[in-house]
């Protein structure tokens, strides 16, 4: 497909928990032929009816790169959420990566 991106440079291991009932920590780690300057950045959708945001608060390595997003007062429904990250590299197209949880 167009727009497809490099093989390999998609986030891997994504996952998020949630603690303490409003808190929720995502975590991924960076595709493993992901160009080194890659910046990934994480979208996320509550429900259908919500708008798409960004995450607000970066979990970094020590390189600077976003490898996770904190989440407050999250609202946990009964619908799935909608998590996209995308990624941005000056020498490639990175792939993006979904799931709904």
């Amino acid at each position: 497909p167009l727009f497809a991106g490099m093989n390999g440079s998609a986030v891997e291991n994504f996952s998020c928990v949630i603690y303490n009932i409003f808190l929720m920590n995502c975590t991924w780690q960076a595709g493993r032929d992901a160009p080194a300057d890659t910046q990934y950045f994480l979208y996320w959708q509550n429900s259908s009816n919500d708008e798409e945001m960004e995450c607000e608060l970066y979990i970094k390595d020590e390189n600077g790169r976003n490898v996770g997003c904190r989440f407050q007062n999250v609202r946990i429904g009964t619908e799935k959420a909608y998590f996209l990250v995308n990624g941005s590299s000056k020498d490639s197209l990175i792939q993006f990566y979904d799931e709904y949880i």
